[in-house]
Order: C-alpha cells, then structure tokens, then sequence
C-alpha cells in the first residue's frame, strides 16, 4: 500500500510539474529560511555555553538607589579593587570562586623578531577556575605565578609557528618578559571573550604599573570587573540581597554621595549578559533577546507563507483530480485511506523541498554568517538537529497538506461521476483569505525594513561633535614611545603626513573610565548619582579631533593653571545644572577643578542612546591612545606611508597597527547594520513567496476562466477589460490586507524603536509606500497571465463546444 501511496504520490507530482515547482521552491525557501534562523537563534540561546559552569557563573554589578527609581548605568559593572577579596573573603558561603579582572585592552606580544599585537586581560588566579580555557598544550596550574602567560592559540602560532609555545619567554609590552605555561583554544565568536588573545595574572599589573599599586586599598577608583561562580544550588535574588551592602558600607561616609540615595549590589547572571543587557528602573528591559524573538516570528511567519501558498494550490488544483477520487471511493476505498494517500503526497513534497532547502542553506552559509557576524557550521553529527528536522517535516505536513487532504477526500463520488461536481464556495473564500494573510505578513515584514532602515541612516547622519573623517588611532603598546612625545609630534607634522597628534587616555569612540566622586554647587538637588565618563587628553586633543565649543576654550599647554582646569561636554552641563559653568569649580576626589569649556556631545558609545556626562581634563603626556589627523590634502595611502617609517623608527619593539576612526564609529552600527540586511533578505524572500502563490493562482484563473475570456473576446472584450478582471479581486485583497497589515505593523515597528532612545518617527508615508509597493507587484504578477490569457486565440478556446 505504501507503495502505491508513493507511486500515485510521484506520478501526480511529475505530471503537473509547473505547480509541483511552485510548491516544492515556495516550501524550500520557506525551510531555508526557517533553518538559517533557527540556527542563528540556537547560536544565541547558546551564547557563552562553552563555559561548562556558566549556569552559575555571574557578574558583580551595582544599581542606584533613590526614592524615585532605581538606576543602573553603563558603568554599573566598574568596580575599585578590594571588593573582590571583601567577597571572597567574608562571602564564601555564597561564592565557590571570585576574581577581579580588567577589561580587554591592546598589548604587543614579542617573541625573538616576531611581534604580534592581541587583545589581553589581566586577572586573578580564580578567573581561570570560573571560566573555561580549553587548553591544547600545557597546564593552567601556573597562572599564581605573576611572570606567566596564557596565549591563545592563533597568537602562539603567530609567534612560534608549529614549535611549541609551552615553556618559551615572551615580552609583553617589550618591558616584561613572562613565560608561556599553557595554550587555549581560541574562543568562539559567541562567547563574552571571543577575541581575547593572552590571559595574565593580575599580579603582573601590580608589579609594573603604579597607578593599579597605588589603588589597592583605594574604594573610590572603579576600574576593574569583578566575576563569580556562586554556590551551587543558592538562588541568585538570595546572594544579591546578602551582598548589597558590601560596597556600599564602604563609600557611604565618602562626601561625593547624595543625601537619600544608596548603591546596591547585584549578581548579573552569565546567561542574560548577551541576551538581556538593557535596564529600566532596575529590571530587565530587553536587549538582543527582543531580536532573538524578531527573526523567531519572521522564520515562523516566512514558513506560513510557504505553507500556505502549497494549501491555496493545492484546493485550487483539486478540480483536477476529482474524477480521481470518485474512482477510488466506487472501488471501495475509504476516507482515511484518501487522506492517507494525499498526506503521503505532500510528505513527499515536504522532504523534497527539504533536501532543497537544506541545499539553500549549505550554498549560503558562509554569505549568511558574513552577514551575521557568526561562525555557524550546519550541525550534520548532531542527532538532537535530526530528530528536530523530522518533527519538523512531520510538523509542515500536517499544517501545508491536511487540509487539502480533508478537503479532496471529502468530494461526493456520485456527483464527481456525474459531471456536476464543482469546487464549493467555501474553498474561494479560504483561499481569499489564506492569499490575504501573505499579503499582510509580507506587509509587515516590508515596513519593518524600511523602519529599521531609516534608524540606522538617522543613527548614521546624527551629528557626532567631532569630524572623525581623517582620524587614526593608534596604541601606545610599548614603553618605547614614553617620553618622546614631542619629537613624536615633531616630526609627524613636519613629514607632511598629518596635521593633527594628541594623546588620550581612551579612544574617540570609546569611554573606559567612570567616576562619581564629584561635588559641585547644587549637586544635591539631583535624583541619583550617575557617573561621568572621564578622558585625560594632551592639550592638542580638542583640535585634533575636531572638538566644537559651545561655551570658554581649550586646553593650552602654556597656562600651567590648565593642569587642574576642565572641560565638560553638554551632557555633563544639563545634568549638573550649570547654565554657565565656564568659571565654575568643581571638586574630584578632594582636588579642585575649575570648568574652562564646554563643548558639543562627542558620540562615543552608542550613537543610539543620548550622550552621558563626560568630562576632560588635561595631562601634559598620556597615553595609551594616540590620534592623528591625516593630511586632508594627501591621499589616506600616501598620509599612513609618511608616518609609518618615524613610528617605526620611535617604536621599534611595536608593529604599526592602526585604525581608522571613522571604521571604529562604523561598527557601532554592526547589529542594527545586520538586523537591517537580514531584514531585507527575509522581505524579499516572503514578497517572493507571496508572488509564487499568485502566480501558481492566476495560472489556475486562467485555465480555470478559458472558456469564459474566449466569449468574451468573441463578444468584443478588449485586452484591458480581461485584465481587469482578472485583477480586480487581488487588487481587492491587498487593499484589505493593507488595512488589516498597517496597525500590526505600527505597532511591531513602534514596540522595536522603544529600545531606542534616539530614535526616528513612523511617518505615515512608510505604510503608504509598502501598500502601493506590495500592489504594484501583485499587478505586475497577475498580468503575466491576464495578458497572456487576453491575448489567446479564443478559437483554440472554444472548439470543443
């Protein structure tokens, strides 16, 4: 009998291979689809799972706390460096490993001639125990001892090629040499420390910085990450509310502290750091989860297209087979036995257009995850990925082919026999219907594009404070260039490459250093104690970069008085409430600062949200940052090969690296840059679907109205009337979709852009051009067949009667 199912099942497919095409490619885009999202969702869901404990790993982390909210910033997460011990000594209850840790910051790397530059982290010996380092050549055991490294794998075999890495001297910075006692895996792309090169002890920045040994006791400099794997079985609210008051019992007599307001701890679990890192009065308010459930509900609804364009052809072509199913029921087959037999047939389409599908996919996966910023590999050894596939396939079965199963089963033998069998009304409307849900989908999708579009181009003209066209960053990696800033300087300029050098203490599209210990007239009429973002810059920083005074000047190197003069940028002036600070005095840490400037908001995070407070002050010679404006004359080319040979003159030990900043402030647009292309691609898939679907159903109009359009050109009918109406009805259904399709989509587009704080406006034009777009490529659809079907000989068309 299965066989027979199957044999029937290929001979009906075969035979109508038009309709079989349409229905086998609409499904396997639609599969594509669904597979290149859900492994792109999976690869989310599963962000730092290649920590084995990361279930219980979590961040240290703070809010703000007053009577009229709950506040928690962009440097929540910074703290000074006794907090860890306090945790790991009085708390061990709670936590089986803590540890401090830096953020990742540029070192170079040397080994004889060869010189790599790597992004590192400095960290405490427990850091090694809470996350996992898969080690490919020797042990972590070591890593108490200050001298040591860790490398990463793609960083040792750039430094020692094939040989072994393991017991070999490196210099770090070319100032410290330390010795490799382990190799790890490079980590992958979704992992919190992807692209982390070398692990070092903490221990080691002790030893060689000053600034880090001057702050070991000091709770009011917060610079560093601290990191936990808890206890097992011990609730993370529990360990939050026993560790609140830690940090806050030893900064709360410090004066820079607002009357009423108070700083809590929290644990930040591992798990939601990717996938829920955005806060709203304390509680989590979305993040890239909320992208996560977009392309979940655009795979679903690109599936639903494809399904239903195979339920609308299918009924639509029913009247084909008809005398089929009369046959079968007089010689005594049953129902279920029809059912069976049509179910088996859209099987085999499922598994057909799957296998195509699947073909999709491993054609695209290396442009999807270009696309995507991943490194997806289709899992084909993972058996949890098939059974997934075959529920799946089962799954589309059941939704694209029961009902016309039911629906061809369901015809009267008699009548089919007869002659007088016609499809019923019902199964017009449901196609009208089925047709009107594409179009509203496809609608929806379409708008969204456009939405997320016009914030990325608003996000991109939004007037940034500075002019980063022509600027480079480079880092100050060795110890080689200290000290050698003006003829550094010197001869930058007189090379004729650059026109611009400053040095800072973090990059134009960065903040790395927070602070709160300010004091200032009126500050305690404020509602929380947000931080500010502090830069330490050269005096020729503000002309390097383009800085645009709104209020006072800038740095001048010759006022020796500017060494405790700064500027405030004018997110800095409205949260403090100075209408005119230029003049004003403010107090850091026991020392007074007078305001001599104000200027325009330098975007440096994300140019999504509204610029914080940030503020400037001047050191003579600081680094590690180093910006240079390029001879706006030259070439970039010809401006990079006139300073490289004097920075590799000056800094032998260091390879020229560099960047250009307006690269930097780029990918700053990455996720949204993404979520836009692959926005657009899924659109275009599903306006295809839909237009599959219309084609396959003014096919059958045609064949179906043959008789009927071959009158009526017999009668005069011109080719613009058949045309008509041939298009009236899905001019109809796309108006009504439109109507139904603007307010899901209004409201889908205005819940995305309230993750947003600097956002653009859901102009009324947006639905209008979709719906005018979505009717014009209906139209244009239709008349393939309408004007093919007018233009036919209605000889042909009336022989036989």
């Amino acid at each position: 009998m299965l066989k027979s199912y199957l044999k029937i099942a290929w001979r009906s497919l075969s035979k109508d291979r038009i309709h079989s095409f349409i229905n086998v490619s609409g499904l396997a885009v639609g599969i594509a689809v669904v597979l290149l999202v859900g492994l792109w969702i999976w690869d989310e869901l599963r962000f730092d799972a290649y920590n084995q404990n990361y279930k219980t790993i979590a961040q240290i982390a703070r809010k703000e706390v007053s009577k009229s909210e709950v506040y928690i910033s962009e440097g929540s997460n910074h703290f000074p460096i006794p907090l860890a011990d306090e945790l790991r000594k009085n708390y061990n209850e709670l936590f089986r490993h803590v540890s401090l840790a830096t953020g990742r910051s540029s070192h170079v790397v040397l080994f004889n001639d060869n010189r790599h530059t790597a992004q590192g982290i400095f960290a405490e010996k427990d850091f090694t125990d809470i996350f996992t380092l898969k080690l490919v050549a020797g042990s972590k055991a070591g890593f108490s001892d200050p001298n040591t490294i860790l490398l990463g794998q793609s960083v040792a075999h750039s430094l020692f090629g094939g040989t072994d890495a393991v017991g070999k001297i490196v210099k770090l910075d070319n100032l410290q040499p330390v010795k490799v006692i382990g190799v790890f895996e490079d980590l992958p792309l979704n992992n919190s420390f992807s692209g982390v090169g070398f692990f070092c002890p903490y221990d080691l920045l002790v030893n060689t910085n000053e600034g880090v040994k001057d702050n070991l006791t000091n709770w009011s400099n917060s610079s560093f990450f601290v990191y936990a794997e808890v206890q097992p079985g011990i609730p993370e609210d529990h360990i939050s509310d026993v560790i609140k008051d830690v940090y806050w019992s030893k900064i709360k007599n410090s004066t820079a502290q607002i009357p009423g307001n108070k700083v809590e701890l929290f644990l930040h679990p591992m798990k939601d750091w990717h996938l829920r890192s955005e806060w709203k009065n304390g509680v989590h308010s979305g993040g890239q989860i909320q992208i996560v459930r977009l392309f979940g509900w655009i795979g679903t609804f690109v599936l639903l297209l494809a399904c239903i364009n195979f339920m609308n052809l299918s009924t639509a072509r029913s009247g084909k087979r008809v005398k089929e199913v009369g046959v079968r029921k007089t010689m005594g087959s049953n129902r279920n036995q029809l059912v069976k037999q049509f179910l088996g047939e859209a099987l085999l389409m499922v598994v057909l257009a799957f296998v195509v599908g699947t073909g999709i996919v491993l054609a695209s996966l290396n442009w999807f995850n270009e696309i995507a910023g991943k490194n997806i590999a289709f899992p084909f050894s993972n058996m949890w990925f098939w059974l997934f596939a075959t529920t799946f396939v089962l799954m589309t079965t059941l939704i694209s082919g029961s009902y016309p199963a039911f629906y061809i089963s369901s015809f009267n033998p008699v009548q089919v026999l007869k002659g007088g069998f016609q499809a019923g009304r019902s199964a017009g409307v449901l196609r009208k219907a089925l047709l009107m849900i594409q179009f509203v989908v496809s609608i929806v999708l379409i708008t969204g594009t456009i939405v997320v579009y016009r914030q990325i181009q608003l996000a991109k003209n939004r007037p940034i404070g500075y002019d980063r066209n022509g600027l480079v960053r480079i880092m100050m990696n060795t110890p080689d260039l200290k000290g050698k800033y003006d003829v550094l300087q010197k001869e930058l300029l007189s090379s004729g490459g650059a026109v611009g050098f400053a040095q800072s203490s973090s990059a134009a599209t960065e903040n790395n250093y927070f602070d709160d210990h300010f004091e200032w007239e009126g500050k305690n009429l404020k509602p929380h104690g947000q931080s500010f973002a502090l830069t330490a810059v050269t005096p020729e920083y503000g002309k390097t970069v383009g800085w645009q005074f709104v209020e006072g000047r800038d740095f001048s190197r010759d006022l020796t008085t500017d060494q405790s003069a700064i500027v405030l940028n004018e997110a800095a002036v409205k949260y403090m409430g100075l209408p005119h600070p230029v003049g004003k005095s403010i107090r850091w840490n026991s020392h007074q600062f007078t305001v001599i400037g104000v200027i325009k908001d330098m975007v440096k995070e994300s140019p999504y949200k509204p610029v914080g407070q940030g503020l400037f002050f001047m050191v003579p010679d600081i680094g590690p940052e180093i910006t240079i404006r390029l001879n706006p004359q030259l070439s970039a080319a010809t401006a990079i090969s006139k300073i490289e040979p004097i920075f590799k003159r000056l800094d032998p030990s260091a390879p020229f690296d560099y960047t250009f900043v307006d690269d930097e402030y780029a990918r700053k647009f990455a996720t949204e840059q993404r979520i836009g292309t692959l926005s657009e691609v899924f659109a275009l898939l599903a306006v295809l679907i839909s237009c599959l679907g219309i084609f396959g159903l003014a096919s059958f109009m045609a064949e179906q109205r043959v008789k009927e359009i071959g009158i009526r050109k017999v009668l005069g009918a011109s080719v613009y009337t058949i045309w008509q109406l041939f298009s009236k009805d899905f001019v109809v259904i796309v108006l009504v979709a439109t109507f139904i399709a603007t307010p899901i989509a209004y409201y889908v587009a205005h819940n995305w852009l309230e993750g947003y704080e600097y956002k653009t406006d859901l102009s009324w034009w947006i639905f209008v051009v979709t719906g005018i777009g979505i009717l014009l490529i209906t139209l244009v659809t239709v008349s393939v067949h309408a004007i093919k079907a007018a233009l036919a000989n209605p000889v042909r068309s009336l022989r036989t009667e």
